[in-house]
């Protein structure tokens, strides 16, 4: 079973891929993103809306500047949550420690 990604993940790998090609029809999306028909439908409807994503010639999806911007900042949000996710553990590294000092038995 696989990792459950979230509506983000999602994004950004849809975004990553057609970054990563300068642009890809749908097809390659689908495979790349590991999408089912229908959710890359769905997912490609809302990025267009969004302006993060347009549709360009030679029926390939290219990435917007706003798109560009978008994967930018969730890259900035992913290495801010990687911190604070490492010092959450120390905290609860700590605690554990503590803990132990008190109910341990000898």
């Amino acid at each position: 079973m696989g990792k459950y990604r979230d509506r983000l993940e999602v994004v950004v790998d849809i975004l990553s891929v057609i970054t990563d090609n300068s642009g890809a029809k749908k097809t390659r999306i689908m495979y790349s993103a590991n999408l089912s028909w229908d959710l890359l439908r769905r997912y490609l409807n809302v990025l267009l809306e969004s302006n993060l994503v347009s549709f360009g010639s030679s029926e390939c999806y290219i990435l917007t500047v706003k798109g560009e911007r978008f994967l930018k900042k969730y890259n900035e949000f992913r290495r801010h949550r990687k911190k604070a996710e490492k010092r959450l553990n120390d905290v609860e590294s700590e605690r554990m420690m503590l803990e132990n000092m008190c109910f341990t038995m000898k």
